[in-house]
């Protein structure tokens, strides 16, 4: 794949200064595409990332491809790779695959050793397949290596808690978190106005808000969530309520996924989704909720924080202005479980030792607070991502101002989420997820079209789990 180069956007330059340099880069284009890339990198400033204590340069002449799915928040990343071959000298090639392939293709990489991508978006329940075959490396070694890493300038422990847990394995980093989400109550502020409701703290309130918002007859339902089928579609949901009502994944060393608790859980689920959400969602993913949500059908759903860029639309959505965000509620256990999910970014252990270095120096640059920042509020396009993987950005004025326009308590929502209600076991993390997490969410859209009753469907997912 031809990795893709952005040059400046002139109108953001004065017009004698873009002028001159339009036509200082069509003389360089002349010279060849390498003076070409140096040529933008150069008028960037690369001293945040010189100011830290390492020689940016050590890995110079190295090339690396990196795998990561087409969206927005990495296409702000590809932006700045000019950037980053002007300060290391190395040659990064991106490469997109859609997140139904990368999961796949980035196994049967690192499973063959033929060392195509350096490092993959990765999902974090893949890590314990990856750790348990030694196909990616152990990062406290790259970390802890002051030749590579100033950790007075990456600031590991930075980065958030929640998502750092999640891509480590017994307390050992094999991923750096680059962008991630959390799950939040979005509701229709106006609507819970009007009829004196607040947000759900608990299971039973959040019922009870369905219950006097749900009007199909008028083409308003009360809630909606995740249906359709997948280790990554219902079973994003559903292991947070499971969780919520006291479940354990395990019986003793055993994944056990039909307990009471379990029963009780996917009961409520069924319940819920029968009675007041749009019968479509029991099929619906993400993108369908935040569809229906933003043209005026649905008055609240519990779904990643990152899901408001398509709530605020302006060329489809009929709500905004009308937005507000809240944590997930309380289960009967007491406990909030949110979701939790970060694309984070592993070594390849098939490299060669030179390219490792390579890779971790492209790690760290991704995922630096200078690079969080400048694929944000800095980003001189229209996509500010929202997740960014520092507390100190989550915190940052800057940040806050990029995402006012979001709606009501957006950022306090989602990040006192991160710091107080995940659950890194949200979903059992063992190296057989990927079949696990198919079976159940399978066994769970039986659920809930109907087809079986809950007990039953989680007994058959048992029995194939065995």
């Amino acid at each position: 794949m031809k990795k893709t180069t952005f040059p400046p956007n002139p109108a953001q330059l004065g017009r004698r200064k873009a002028l001159k340099q339009v036509a200082s880069l069509g003389a360089l284009a002349v010279a060849g595409p390498q003076l070409l890339s140096s040529a933008y990198a150069q008028g960037d400033d690369l001293a945040p990332y010189r100011s830290a204590k390492i020689n940016w340069r050590q890995a110079e002449g190295e090339s690396i491809a990196a795998a990561v799915i087409p969206a927005s928040y990495f296409d702000n990343l590809g932006s700045l790779i000019p950037q980053f071959e002007a300060l290391t000298g190395i040659k990064v090639r991106i490469e997109k695959v859609p997140p139904g392939q990368i999961r796949q293709k980035a196994t049967l990489d690192l499973s063959s050793k033929t060392g195509t991508y350096a490092t993959h978006a990765a999902d974090p329940m893949y890590y314990p397949l990856y750790v348990t075959n030694k196909w990616v490396e152990p990062l406290d070694k790259y970390l802890n290596d002051a030749s590579l890493t100033d950790p007075a300038w990456f600031k590991y422990d930075d980065i958030l808690k929640a998502w750092r847990d999640a891509d480590s394995i017994n307390g050992k980093p094999y991923g750096i978190p680059y962008d991630g989400e959390v799950t939040v109550q979005v509701y229709r502020k106006d609507l819970y106005a009007a009829k004196g409701l607040k947000p759900a703290e608990t299971y039973d309130q959040f019922i009870a808000n369905a219950k006097a918002l749900n009007d199909p007859a008028s083409r308003m339902y009360g809630m909606a969530l995740r249906g359709f089928a997948g280790a990554g579609q219902n079973m994003y949901i559903y292991p947070s309520i499971f969780r919520g009502f006291g479940g354990n994944w395990f019986s003793g060393s055993s994944v056990k996924v039909n307990s009471p608790e379990a029963v009780r859980a996917l009961r409520w689920y069924v319940d819920a989704m029968t009675q007041y959400a749009p019968p479509a969602a029991r099929n619906w993913n993400w993108p369908d909720i935040a569809d229906a949500f933003s043209q005026g059908t649905v008055a609240c759903y519990i779904d990643a924080h990152s899901s408001a860029a398509v709530i605020n639309n302006p060329e489809k959505s009929k709500v905004i202005g009308k937005i507000a965000y809240a944590r997930w509620p309380k289960g009967p256990s007491g406990k909030r479980v949110t979701s939790i999910w970060n694309w984070g970014f592993p070594i390849n252990a098939a490299l060669s030792e030179r390219a490792k270095k390579a890779t971790w120096l492209f790690i760290m640059w991704a995922t630096s607070a200078e690079t969080q920042a400048r694929t944000s509020w800095k980003f001189a396009g229209p996509a500010k991502r929202s997740g960014v993987n520092r507390t100190s950005l989550w915190r940052a004025p800057e940040f806050a101002s990029a995402m006012k326009g979001m709606g009501d308590n957006f950022v306090q929502a989602a990040l006192e989420s991160l710091e107080h209600d995940t659950d890194v076991e949200w979903r059992p993390r063992v190296p057989q997820w990927p079949a696990i997490g198919d079976t159940m969410g399978t066994s769970i859209q039986t659920a809930l079209i109907g087809q079986k009753k809950p007990e039953n469907a989680l007994d058959e997912a048992q029995n194939r789990i065995q």
